[in-house]
């Protein structure tokens, strides 16, 4: 989307589906901006998205890089997925938990994450938090591209085969009959 020029300003759950073989799709394109923005300098100003998703400078209503509050977004979908909860009410300074993140003590975000978490705080790999780490970064400009987070560790690390994806959702299935 962002290689044809584009933002989705509006990502969340409800707009990330999977196909039968759990390849991730992206609906919902009607808040989609051209990243260029309006006037072609790069930037977009209508503050619009789902509060949870919304980056810090889409909350504090600046003008925005539509790739990077996109990136933001991701993080908290890929969070959620992971962890099964959010990482935040809302990506503000005085928030409970994401006020962790933007003061940078981040062992006090993954401590208060971890609780409850089977394997406690070893729940998180050290490659995840610095992951979403840095595209939960309260400075636009500190966030990766999609490229980058791409090359990121996290990616290159081993992840389950489409049988494995599979013989989960069964088993689940299996266990909530």
């Amino acid at each position: 989307m962002h290689s044809q020029g584009f933002a989705h300003r509006d990502l969340k759950p409800d707009n990330v589906l999977f196909d039968s073989k759990f390849t991730l799709k992206i609906a919902d394109f009607g808040f989609a901006g051209p990243l260029a923005g309006r006037d072609g300098k790069g930037y977009l100003t209508t503050i619009l998205g789902t509060k949870p998703y919304m980056s810090p400078e889409l909350n504090e209503r600046r003008k925005y890089d539509g790739a990077k509050v996109d990136v933001f977004a991701a993080a908290s979908i890929l969070f959620i997925m992971y962890s099964g909860t959010p990482a935040f009410n809302q990506a503000t300074r005085d928030d409970f938990y994401y006020k962790f993140l933007f003061h940078k003590k981040y062992e006090l975000f993954w401590k208060y994450h971890s609780k409850g978490k089977p394997a406690g705080e070893h729940f998180f790999s050290s490659n995840f938090k610095d992951l979403i780490q840095k595209m939960f970064a309260y400075r636009p400009e500190d966030r990766p591209t999609v490229e980058e987070l791409l090359l990121h560790p996290w990616f290159q690390e081993d992840y389950p085969s489409y049988e494995e994806v599979k013989l989960e959702f069964v088993e689940r299935q299996i266990i909530n009959e």
